[in-house]
Protein backbone atom coordinates (compact mmCIF):
# COMPACT_ATOMS: atom_id res chain seq x y z
CA UNK A 1 0.00 0.00 0.00
CA UNK A 2 1.19 3.41 -0.62
CA UNK A 3 0.83 6.16 2.12
CA UNK A 4 1.96 9.75 2.68
CA UNK A 5 3.76 10.50 6.26
CA UNK A 6 3.98 14.11 7.48
CA UNK A 7 6.23 14.47 10.41
CA UNK A 8 9.23 12.07 10.60
CA UNK A 9 10.58 12.87 13.89
CA UNK A 10 11.74 10.20 17.08
CA UNK A 11 8.22 8.34 16.19
CA UNK A 12 7.76 9.08 12.52
CA UNK A 13 10.42 8.30 11.23
CA UNK A 14 10.71 5.05 12.82
CA UNK A 15 7.20 4.54 11.82
CA UNK A 16 8.40 5.02 7.89
CA UNK A 17 10.87 2.64 8.56
CA UNK A 18 9.24 -0.35 9.89
CA UNK A 19 6.24 0.71 6.79
CA UNK A 20 9.01 0.26 4.34
CA UNK A 21 10.33 -2.85 6.15
CA UNK A 22 6.83 -4.48 5.61
CA UNK A 23 7.03 -3.42 1.90
CA UNK A 24 4.72 -0.31 1.82
CA UNK A 25 5.26 2.43 -0.23
CA UNK A 26 5.81 5.60 2.35
CA UNK A 27 6.47 9.09 0.79
CA UNK A 28 7.80 10.98 3.92
CA UNK A 29 7.72 14.72 4.49
CA UNK A 30 9.70 16.77 7.30
CA UNK A 31 10.60 20.24 8.16
CA UNK A 32 13.83 19.20 8.63
CA UNK A 33 14.62 18.50 4.85
CA UNK A 34 17.36 16.31 5.67
CA UNK A 35 15.08 13.72 6.86
CA UNK A 36 12.59 14.58 3.85
CA UNK A 37 12.04 12.42 1.20
CA UNK A 38 10.58 15.41 -0.96
CA UNK A 39 10.67 19.15 -0.37
CA UNK A 40 6.81 20.28 0.36
CA UNK A 41 3.06 18.98 1.34
CA UNK A 42 2.42 19.46 -2.40
CA UNK A 43 5.05 17.17 -3.25
CA UNK A 44 3.83 14.73 -0.68
CA UNK A 45 0.37 14.77 -2.33
CA UNK A 46 1.29 15.01 -6.10
CA UNK A 47 3.63 11.53 -5.92
CA UNK A 48 0.71 9.53 -3.82
CA UNK A 49 -2.06 7.85 -6.38
CA UNK A 50 -5.52 8.69 -5.42
CA UNK A 51 -7.66 7.96 -3.25
CA UNK A 52 -4.52 9.14 -1.22
CA UNK A 53 -3.91 8.47 2.40
CA UNK A 54 -1.75 10.38 4.36
CA UNK A 55 -0.90 9.99 7.94
CA UNK A 56 -0.38 13.08 9.99
CA UNK A 57 2.15 12.58 13.01
CA UNK A 58 3.10 16.29 14.50
CA UNK A 59 2.68 17.60 17.45
CA UNK A 60 -0.45 18.01 18.90
CA UNK A 61 -2.29 21.48 18.36
CA UNK A 62 -1.56 24.85 16.37
CA UNK A 63 1.10 22.48 14.36
CA UNK A 64 -1.48 19.78 13.76
CA UNK A 65 -4.24 22.14 12.95
CA UNK A 66 -1.92 23.74 9.75
CA UNK A 67 -1.53 20.41 8.58
CA UNK A 68 -4.75 19.17 8.13
CA UNK A 69 -5.73 23.11 6.68
CA UNK A 70 -3.03 22.71 4.04
CA UNK A 71 -3.89 18.58 3.50
CA UNK A 72 -7.81 20.27 3.42
CA UNK A 73 -6.68 22.29 0.42
CA UNK A 74 -4.36 19.98 -1.31
CA UNK A 75 -6.50 16.51 -1.09
CA UNK A 76 -9.42 15.74 -3.00
CA UNK A 77 -13.32 14.01 -2.60
CA UNK A 78 -12.26 10.10 -1.04
CA UNK A 79 -8.38 10.58 0.32
CA UNK A 80 -7.89 10.38 4.00
CA UNK A 81 -6.31 12.39 6.52
CA UNK A 82 -4.88 10.03 9.61
CA UNK A 83 -4.27 11.90 12.94
CA UNK A 84 -1.89 9.69 14.66
CA UNK A 85 -0.09 12.30 17.15
CA UNK A 86 -1.46 12.64 20.46
CA UNK A 87 -4.21 15.37 19.34
CA UNK A 88 -7.47 15.94 21.88
CA UNK A 89 -10.27 13.74 21.07
CA UNK A 90 -12.42 16.89 20.51
CA UNK A 91 -10.30 18.14 17.97
CA UNK A 92 -10.59 15.57 15.72
CA UNK A 93 -14.17 16.10 15.96
CA UNK A 94 -13.53 19.83 14.29
CA UNK A 95 -11.22 18.21 11.96
CA UNK A 96 -12.92 15.01 10.66
CA UNK A 97 -15.59 18.17 9.80
CA UNK A 98 -12.94 20.12 8.48
CA UNK A 99 -12.25 17.94 6.06
CA UNK A 100 -15.63 16.63 5.44
CA UNK A 101 -16.57 19.79 3.38
CA UNK A 102 -14.19 18.83 0.89
CA UNK A 103 -15.30 14.85 1.13
CA UNK A 104 -11.95 13.98 2.73
CA UNK A 105 -12.29 11.31 5.32
CA UNK A 106 -10.52 11.71 8.95
CA UNK A 107 -9.39 8.91 10.78
CA UNK A 108 -7.63 9.14 14.16
CA UNK A 109 -5.06 7.21 15.76
CA UNK A 110 -3.97 6.82 19.05
CA UNK A 111 -0.08 5.23 19.11
CA UNK A 112 1.96 4.00 21.47
CA UNK A 113 5.44 2.41 21.32
CA UNK A 114 7.91 5.37 22.05
CA UNK A 115 11.62 5.12 20.66
CA UNK A 116 10.72 1.33 20.76
CA UNK A 117 8.24 0.58 18.12
CA UNK A 118 10.11 0.54 15.47
CA UNK A 119 11.17 -3.22 16.95
CA UNK A 120 8.32 -4.11 18.82
CA UNK A 121 5.31 -2.40 16.45
CA UNK A 122 3.29 0.06 17.68
CA UNK A 123 -0.13 -0.37 19.97
CA UNK A 124 -2.87 1.66 17.75
CA UNK A 125 -6.66 2.65 18.96
CA UNK A 126 -8.44 4.05 16.17
CA UNK A 127 -11.49 6.20 16.01
CA UNK A 128 -13.21 6.87 12.40
CA UNK A 129 -15.88 5.09 10.17
CA UNK A 130 -15.61 1.32 9.99
CA UNK A 131 -15.54 1.49 5.60
CA UNK A 132 -12.08 3.88 5.74
CA UNK A 133 -10.96 1.91 8.80
CA UNK A 134 -10.91 -1.32 6.77
CA UNK A 135 -9.75 0.60 3.84
CA UNK A 136 -6.43 1.13 6.32
CA UNK A 137 -5.88 -1.95 7.88
CA UNK A 138 -2.83 -3.14 5.70
CA UNK A 139 -0.93 -0.64 7.43
CA UNK A 140 -2.57 -0.91 10.71
CA UNK A 141 -1.39 -4.43 10.79
CA UNK A 142 2.21 -3.73 9.35
CA UNK A 143 2.92 -1.10 12.48
CA UNK A 144 0.79 -3.17 15.26
CA UNK A 145 3.02 -5.90 17.06
CA UNK A 146 3.12 -9.35 15.66
CA UNK A 147 0.35 -11.60 17.04
CA UNK A 148 -3.40 -11.24 17.28
CA UNK A 149 -3.40 -7.97 19.94
CA UNK A 150 -2.41 -4.79 19.62
CA UNK A 151 -4.58 -2.68 17.51
CA UNK A 152 -8.29 -2.23 18.07
CA UNK A 153 -10.86 -0.18 15.92
CA UNK A 154 -12.26 2.07 19.21
CA UNK A 155 -15.08 3.43 17.62
CA UNK A 156 -16.27 6.53 16.02
CA UNK A 157 -13.70 9.72 14.95
CA UNK A 158 -12.35 10.94 18.41
CA UNK A 159 -12.38 7.12 20.48
CA UNK A 160 -8.72 6.44 18.79
CA UNK A 161 -7.51 10.22 20.60
CA UNK A 162 -9.81 9.47 23.76
CA UNK A 163 -8.37 5.91 24.30
CA UNK A 164 -4.95 7.07 24.07
CA UNK A 165 -5.23 9.48 26.83
CA UNK A 166 -6.63 7.06 29.06
CA UNK A 167 -3.76 4.89 28.36
CA UNK A 168 -2.09 7.63 29.58
CA UNK A 169 -3.73 8.56 32.40
CA UNK A 170 -3.12 4.81 33.34
CA UNK A 171 0.43 5.25 32.41
CA UNK A 172 0.85 7.93 34.66
CA UNK A 173 -0.32 6.54 38.25
CA UNK A 174 2.05 2.91 37.29
CA UNK A 175 4.90 5.35 37.20
CA UNK A 176 3.75 7.14 40.18
CA UNK A 177 3.36 3.93 42.04
CA UNK A 178 6.61 2.89 40.93
CA UNK A 179 8.44 6.16 41.68
CA UNK A 180 6.67 5.89 45.21
CA UNK A 181 7.99 2.50 46.22
CA UNK A 182 11.14 3.49 44.74
CA UNK A 183 12.29 6.45 46.85
CA UNK A 184 11.11 3.97 50.00
CA UNK A 185 13.06 1.54 49.52
CA UNK A 186 16.02 4.05 48.76
CA UNK A 187 14.67 6.21 52.05
CA UNK A 188 15.71 2.48 54.56
CA UNK A 189 18.79 1.69 56.06
CA UNK A 190 18.18 -2.05 55.96
CA UNK A 191 17.55 -2.28 51.87
CA UNK A 192 21.08 -2.21 50.39
CA UNK A 193 20.27 -2.81 46.95
CA UNK A 194 17.35 -1.26 45.70
CA UNK A 195 18.45 -1.94 41.79
CA UNK A 196 18.38 -5.64 42.63
CA UNK A 197 15.08 -5.49 44.30
CA UNK A 198 13.58 -4.26 41.39
CA UNK A 199 15.11 -6.75 39.27
CA UNK A 200 13.96 -9.52 40.94
CA UNK A 201 9.85 -8.18 40.27
CA UNK A 202 10.82 -8.64 36.86
CA UNK A 203 9.73 -12.47 36.83
CA UNK A 204 6.40 -14.26 39.27
CA UNK A 205 5.53 -10.78 40.90
CA UNK A 206 1.87 -9.69 40.15
CA UNK A 207 3.80 -6.10 39.55
CA UNK A 208 5.86 -7.01 36.34
CA UNK A 209 5.17 -4.36 33.45
CA UNK A 210 6.95 -3.62 30.40
CA UNK A 211 7.69 -0.20 33.01
CA UNK A 212 9.16 -2.29 35.73
CA UNK A 213 11.34 -3.51 33.12
CA UNK A 214 12.40 0.01 32.11
CA UNK A 215 12.69 1.40 35.71
CA UNK A 216 16.03 -1.66 35.84
CA UNK A 217 17.03 -0.45 32.31
CA UNK A 218 17.59 3.28 34.64
CA UNK A 219 18.84 1.67 37.34
CA UNK A 220 21.63 0.00 35.36
CA UNK A 221 22.36 3.12 33.72
CA UNK A 222 22.55 5.44 37.10
CA UNK A 223 22.31 2.97 40.06
CA UNK A 224 20.77 5.67 42.08
CA UNK A 225 19.51 8.52 39.47
CA UNK A 226 21.95 10.62 40.90
CA UNK A 227 22.74 12.47 37.72
CA UNK A 228 18.79 13.53 37.33
CA UNK A 229 16.97 16.42 38.29
CA UNK A 230 13.58 15.53 39.67
CA UNK A 231 11.45 17.25 37.53
CA UNK A 232 8.93 15.46 35.39
CA UNK A 233 6.89 17.10 32.17
CA UNK A 234 3.42 16.52 31.62
CA UNK A 235 2.32 15.56 28.05
CA UNK A 236 -1.08 17.18 28.14
CA UNK A 237 -3.15 14.07 28.38
CA UNK A 238 -2.92 13.20 32.05
CA UNK A 239 -4.49 16.67 32.44
CA UNK A 240 -6.88 15.87 29.84
CA UNK A 241 -7.82 12.71 31.49
CA UNK A 242 -8.84 14.33 34.46
CA UNK A 243 -10.92 17.04 32.56
CA UNK A 244 -13.07 14.55 31.35
CA UNK A 245 -13.37 12.66 34.16
CA UNK A 246 -14.71 15.78 35.98
CA UNK A 247 -16.69 15.97 32.64
CA UNK A 248 -18.16 12.53 33.20
CA UNK A 249 -18.27 12.41 36.87
CA UNK A 250 -15.83 8.99 37.18
CA UNK A 251 -13.48 9.32 40.08
CA UNK A 252 -9.64 9.11 38.86
CA UNK A 253 -7.76 9.97 42.48
CA UNK A 254 -4.70 7.62 41.58
CA UNK A 255 -4.46 9.64 38.49
CA UNK A 256 -5.28 12.57 39.90
CA UNK A 257 -2.39 11.83 42.40
CA UNK A 258 0.16 11.10 40.14
CA UNK A 259 -0.62 14.51 37.83
CA UNK A 260 -0.66 16.57 40.50
CA UNK A 261 2.68 14.93 41.46
CA UNK A 262 4.45 15.87 38.42
CA UNK A 263 3.20 19.72 39.41
CA UNK A 264 4.93 19.19 42.58
CA UNK A 265 8.26 17.59 41.31
CA UNK A 266 8.50 21.23 39.45
CA UNK A 267 8.66 23.17 42.70
CA UNK A 268 11.21 20.90 44.33
CA UNK A 269 13.96 18.49 43.43
CA UNK A 270 11.92 15.21 44.25
CA UNK A 271 13.40 12.02 44.36
CA UNK A 272 10.50 10.21 43.00
CA UNK A 273 10.18 12.49 39.58
CA UNK A 274 13.98 11.31 39.13
CA UNK A 275 12.67 7.62 38.52
CA UNK A 276 9.60 9.20 36.70
CA UNK A 277 11.62 11.38 34.36
CA UNK A 278 14.20 8.34 34.21
CA UNK A 279 11.26 6.30 33.37
CA UNK A 280 9.93 8.55 30.73
CA UNK A 281 13.09 9.09 29.05
CA UNK A 282 13.83 5.11 28.55
CA UNK A 283 10.14 4.20 26.86
CA UNK A 284 9.95 7.69 25.12
CA UNK A 285 12.76 9.61 24.51
CA UNK A 286 11.69 12.28 26.37
CA UNK A 287 14.74 14.49 27.41
CA UNK A 288 15.69 14.85 31.24
CA UNK A 289 17.03 17.61 33.05
CA UNK A 290 21.01 16.49 34.54
CA UNK A 291 20.98 16.98 38.17
CA UNK A 292 22.47 20.37 39.90
CA UNK A 293 26.31 20.18 40.59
Amino acid sequence: MQIGLVGLGKMGGNMRERLRNAGHTVVGYDTNPELADVNSLVDLVEQLERPRAVWVMVPAGAATQSVIDQLGSLLRHGDTVIDGGNSRWTDDEKHAEELAKHGINFVDAGVSGGVWGLKNGYALMVGGEKEVVDDLKPIFDALKPEGPYGYVHAGKVGAGHFSKMVHNGIEYAMMQAYAEGWELLEKVDSVDNVREVFRSWQEGTVIRSWLLDLAVNALDEDHHLDNLRGYAQDSGEGRWTVEAAIDNAVPLPAITASLFARFASRQEDSPQMKMIAALRNQFGGHAVEAAKK
